[in-house]
């Protein structure tokens, strides 16, 4: 599972979140399973207290083909972590590429 995070310096959005599960995932059956299982995980993340997403944060997360042999468990636990881990890294990067200043 890939997760691509950016936070938006501007507006006062609630987190937004898109599911990309290519047809190398497998057929039409697997695809929606794995979309249907991803949706309500990652609206779980965003809805947690806890762990949620900071307000104006836009997610993009793509799912690999052995997410259609993955356990909803398993699934769970690789959301989990990648959202935490794309989390922390914005939340630790404080110069973004396009906001460096030239050396």
């Amino acid at each position: 599972m890939v997760v691509h995070l950016l936070v938006d310096d501007e507006g006062d959005a609630p987190p937004q979140v898109g599911l990309v599960v290519s047809k190398a995932v497998g057929n039409a059956v697997q695809r929606n399973l794995v979309k249907r299982r991803l949706r309500a995980l990652v609206r779980s993340h965003v809805l947690d207290a806890a762990g949620s997403l900071p307000p104006r944060t836009r997610v993009v997360v793509r799912a690999l083909p052995p997410a259609a042999s993955a356990t909803y468990a398993e699934l769970g636990r690789d959301v989990s972590g990648a959202l935490g881990k794309a989390a922390r890294r914005a939340a630790g990067d404080s110069t973004s590429p396009r906001t460096a200043s030239p050396v």
